[in-house]
């Protein structure tokens, strides 16, 4: 550091006095001069100000102006450890000197953060608990570092100084950008802000965009944060890295943490919601965002802290706790996670400079009009790495297995909810916003890179070619896409009298003709029950009986469909009401036995699906499906068949009959592609009291008659808005049906 010259002294003290420094290290702090070793010191208001060295050696320092006190050691030609006493109104407080500390961050991490490549970002920027060992004892403190290019002058702000803006004084460290102080004494727990005077010279107060923990709202501080949490899920990570996620069996359960069971913490959930997902067999549950969000029954997407998990469940070892607990429970965990816009909470990241710099300085391609929020600069380099480096946070800190990325559509299209004259075309005249594109690339390929075994989902509901698509072969690199077709026509076909469904057959069917165009999860999201749309039985005309049974139907169908499916909560038990974020889910219906036996299927659905490889092995393979019968408009049935080899060979096969009709289906022929005995696995007509006998465990013999182009054939019976899956019985050479394979294999 330099030491500004005499005859700037003046001004630099006024500076400092008045929080407008941008390097108060060269004046502040210990610096070799002619004649010796200067301590200089801010302490307005001070009585007495003292310097003890670590050989012993006292100095009283001198009031220059401003508050600011110096004093020179003669003949020392080297710096020292040294501690400050002031007094107070005869109260002596000794306390280290922050202005004695080298940076905490270098060279080449500044460098790399300017290139937009640093992908542990949250190492280096935030708050950082540090200790460090020297002459006078062991030093602790906390190391604050912001990106605010364009400020004028930062300083940290909190617990440990009384909010006062002017006792703490950042440095900008060359042209990063990058403001920097180690403040000792400080200590894990303390609240604090960034006191940022902007480009625009004006004075906000902000909270730190990588702070790791945030006050409960309404309080809007950032909260120093240090974790001491040991993993348990070692095994979980290492026999991740081997499994192939978009090959494996995937049944998601979709939560929203707040209205699950109000009042629950992270470690009460790590109870509760764990059982309680184990018992129901789903293999993941994805969590709608937890990065923190000042509503309380929000559901998350207007995000304010994006590396802060929300601490109205606890702090972040909290959050790691009920990680671990799923991952020993055999569960992944998926977050909902949303780089496309951000709040506009003024506290926040808005104009977080003075000027825009998170959000793009063009209204037209930095507002979304939709959810009035703000919508990233993905060009900028320093903002692209916000946003990589926070994915791979979840992911490295978390150990979460996935990312689910909100609102894709919103971000690949530069005229996205925009008419003629609110949009900007890019550069080659284009509607596709090519920055965005570049982001989302980058975010998968590294997320890929450095977390064997883990998926990232893409909400995007259009024709974009190659969502799924490597970023090698230049696709944006997902892993799975939301089927949005296939949920939308599915509904609208469940919405339909049963005498009218044989109109709207192809609902059901078109799905299959693009299915193969990505990697595909079927979703029934917390989207299709709220905002008037209803609850998932209350899609379905008729009675109680009528809606239940199609609704079971419905997941059949869904579960054996191609594709990974998501199912949200409340669903498993066909609640009757919208969900409300506002209160817990109606529990009490699992006493009523028509709910409880929708539970009861969706537990026997993710048995099945989860032991039968034909239905998850080649999902994104046209070699795993093949129709048996697409067109039986009138009957209002349709039938396949699932296959787990690409041969179709072995036993690993499953048929499966749906009836959306009004009526039974006493003798049903089939086709089905081997010879022999065919057990009826499930028979969703079975979980209903008031339905005919369940045609579980029955067992047809597959008759030499050619039928659906296929070479044997059998007839079942399938009772009224029901559906079958029967599996072939293993020979007597001792073969393994389908439901006995390791989901694992």
């Amino acid at each position: 550091m330099t030491p500004i010259p005499s005859h700037a002294m003046p001004d630099a003290l006024w500076a400092l006095a008045h929080g407008r420094h941008n390097q108060p290290h060269d004046v502040l702090g210990q610096h070799l001069v002619d004649g010796g070793l200067r301590v200089r010191v801010l302490r307005p208001m001070a009585e007495q100000v003292l310097v003890r060295f670590e050989d012993g050696e006292e100095l009283d320092l001198e009031h220059e102006d401003h508050g600011v006190f110096a004093g020179l050691r003669e003949g020392v030609s080297s710096t020292m450890d040294y501690r400050v006493e002031t007094t107070w109104d005869g109260h002596a407080v000794e306390q280290d000197d922050p202005y004695r500390f080298a940076p905490t961050i270098g060279e080449v991490d500044r460098h790399l953060i300017n290139e937009g490549r640093h992908e542990q970002l949250w190492t280096v920027l935030g708050a950082h608990v540090r200790r460090y060992e020297g002459p006078m004892g062991e030093v602790t403190g906390v190391s604050f570092a912001v990106w605010a290019p364009r400020a004028k002058a930062v300083s940290v702000i909190g617990d440990f100084n009384g909010w006062n803006e002017i006792s703490h004084p950042m440095r900008l460290l060359g042209s990063s950008g990058i403001w920097e102080l180690f403040v000792p004494g400080a200590e894990t727990g303390a609240r604090y802000k960034f006191a940022i005077r902007g480009a625009d010279d004006v004075l906000r107060h902000k909270a730190d965009p990588m702070a790791r923990l945030a006050e409960v709202a309404p309080a809007s501080s950032s909260v120093v944060t240090e974790s001491g949490y040991e993993w348990s899920d070692e095994e979980w990570l290492e026999q991740r890295a081997r499994r192939n996620p978009h090959t494996g069996p995937m049944s998601i359960y979709e939560v929203h943490l707040g209205s699950w069971r109000q009042g629950l913490s992270y470690r009460d959930l790590a109870e509760h919601l764990v059982n309680y997902v184990a018992d129901l067999g789903f293999t993941h549950v994805e969590l709608l965002p937890v990065m923190d969000h000042p509503y309380p029954p929000s559901w998350g997407y207007h995000v304010t802290s994006y590396y802060a998990p929300n601490s109205r469940f606890g702090d972040p070892d909290d959050f790691r706790f009920l990680i671990d607990r799923l991952h020993q429970a055999g569960i992944g965990v998926i977050l909902d996670w949303v780089p496309g816009h951000f709040a506009t909470d003024e506290w926040a990241l808005v104009r977080f400079d003075g000027l825009p710099l998170y959000e793009h300085p063009d209204p037209r391609k930095g507002w979304q009009p939709d959810w009035g929020s703000y919508v990233f600069d993905f060009g900028r380099l320093e903002v692209r790495n916000f946003l990589v480096a926070n994915a791979l946070y979840w992911l490295e800190e978390f150990h979460v297995d996935g990312l689910r990325v909100d609102g894709v559509a919103s971000m690949l299209y530069l005229d996205y909810s925009r008419r003629d004259g609110e949009w900007v075309p890019n550069v080659h005249g284009g509607r596709e916003n090519l920055e965005a594109i570049g982001l989302l690339q980058e975010a998968n390929a590294t997320a890929y890179r450095r977390a064997p075994g883990v998926v990232t989902i893409a909400e995007e509901s259009t024709a974009w070619p190659g969502v799924t698509r490597a970023t090698s072969e230049g696709g944006l690199g997902f892993g799975l896409k939301w089927n949005m077709g296939w949920m939308n026509d599915s509904l609208r076909y469940l919405g339909e009298e049963p005498i009218h469904r044989q109109y709207h057959h192809n609902l059901l069917t078109f799905a299959i003709m693009y299915t193969y165009s990505e990697n595909y999860l079927l979703p029934i999201s917390h989207d299709e029950v709220v905002h008037g749309k209803g609850s998932l039985p209350g899609k379905v005309p008729g009675d109680q009986h009528d809606q239940l049974a199609t609704v079971r139907a419905f997941l059949a169908y869904m579960w054996a469909h191609p594709g990974k499916q998501l199912l949200f909560m409340g669903c498993e038990f066909a609640q009757t009401s919208e969900w409300a974020d506002g209160r817990s889910l109606d529990w009490h219906l699992l006493d009523h036995p028509a709910h409880h036996r929708v539970h009861g299927l969706v537990k026997e659905l993710n048995a099945i699906y989860t032991g039968d490889r034909a239905l998850w092995a080649l999902d994104s393979e046209p070699a795993g499906f093949e129709w048996l019968d697409a067109d039986d408009n009138g009957g209002n049935t349709l039938s396949f068949v699932r296959f787990a080899e690409r041969d179709r060979s072995g036993d690993d096969v499953l048929a499966v009959v749906l009836n959306f009709g009004g009526a039974d289906r006493e003798s049903l022929r089939i086709g089905l592609p081997r010879a022999g005995t065919w057990r009826v696995i499930l028979d969703t007509s079975g979980f209903d009291a008031a339905s005919s006998p369940s045609q579980a465990g029955v067992e047809v013999v597959a008759e030499e008659t050619p039928w659906h182009d296929q070479p044997y054939s059998a007839q079942v019976r399938v009772a009224r808005l029901a559906a079958l899956y029967l599996q072939p019985v293993p020979s007597a050479s001792g073969a393994s049906p389908a439901g006995t394979q390791d989901a694992a294999s």
